[in-house]
């Protein structure tokens, strides 16, 4: 993806995080499932994209508050933006397919790059961890710690009274309930760092993240097949270009994306891209028959 070893490296933690002092010294982590080999390279590839973002921020503008990044939020659309949008998606799985099946013989026999970019999209209808949950429902469980955190700061909520309500709102939402604190309350690292308020910058980096790549997929015509191909060298530039080295010269994130994108960051372009894509998946439609609007179309 254009990770520039000689200036990072990459470690095994329990939660994968991605940290360093300098664009030319970026530390970042990952974790794998041995009964899984899909969570290890989509997590290594989302650190992959914050480690980018850090590594392509100008040298020019050194110490400078100007290089500093322009929010979390924008920060999370970079790594979202690599692991959904181009992690899964069909041209990556063309992409991939052949160096899993060299990897794995026996996993992947008689499997297409098409079973791959169905497997690496099923939707888990109960997935009580925030990491390890589907594009889909991965939204629900930043509502949840959203509204638990508001209901800290506003004093609604006290810090005793956090399991319980978790645990009843992953029924409420997500219909499964967990058996211990570890798979609930206690399965992130941001409260106990401090880092309250971090969550909703998933979710909007979702979003900046989708509105991005679309973008890019209009200026990059041969996006697809330079994925497909394992060329990920014109849109590493081309963030580098017009999101990495601009660093905070926006103040807002929506400052930033009329730049980039010529509008301020519109849901309506994440929510016609997960319409898009789960329609065709799931066979509600055809990409023929699908009126969301989206570029996007991987069936």
């Amino acid at each position: 993806l254009g990770f520039k070893t000689e200036m990072g490296r990459l470690d095994v933690s329990v939660h994968p995080f991605t940290g360093g002092s300098h664009p030319t010294d970026v530390r970042m982590t990952t974790r794998f499932k041995a009964t899984d080999v899909t969570e290890g390279l989509t997590g290594t590839i989302h650190e992959t994209g914050h480690a980018l973002y850090e590594q392509g921020r100008s040298l020019e503008y050194d110490n400078l508050p100007v290089n500093r990044a322009a929010g979390m939020g924008i920060h999370e659309s970079q790594s979202l933006l690599w692991e959904r949008m181009v992690a899964l998606s069909l041209p990556f799985s063309n992409y991939l397919h052949p160096k899993l099946a060299a990897a794995f013989p026996e996993m992947l026999k008689g499997r297409t790059p098409t079973d791959l970019y169905a497997a690496m999209n099923v939707m888990q209808e109960r997935s009580m961890i925030r990491v390890e949950s589907d594009e889909l429902t991965y939204p629900l469980h930043i509502i949840l710690r959203y509204e638990l955190e508001r209901g800290l700061i506003d004093g609604s909520i006290q810090v005793k009274d956090l399991p319980e309500l978790w645990n009843a709102k992953m029924t409420e939402y997500l219909g499964c309930t967990p058996t211990s604190d570890a798979e609930g309350v206690l399965q992130d690292v941001h409260w106990s760092a401090g880092a309250f308020g971090y969550f909703p910058t998933y979710s909007l980096g979702a979003m900046y993240g989708c509105q991005i790549y679309k973008e890019a997929h209009r200026c990059l015509p041969s996006l697809d097949s330079d994925i497909a191909a394992g060329n990920f060298a014109p849109l590493k530039e081309w963030l580098n270009k017009n999101i990495h080295e601009v660093g905070s010269l926006h103040a807002t994130g929506d400052e930033l994306m009329r730049a980039v994108t010529g509008s301020k960051l519109d849901p309506q372009v994440y929510l016609n891209h997960l319409t898009s894509k789960y329609s065709v998946a799931y066979k509600l439609c055809t990409a023929e028959e699908d009126d969301s609007g989206s570029v996007f179309h991987f069936s």
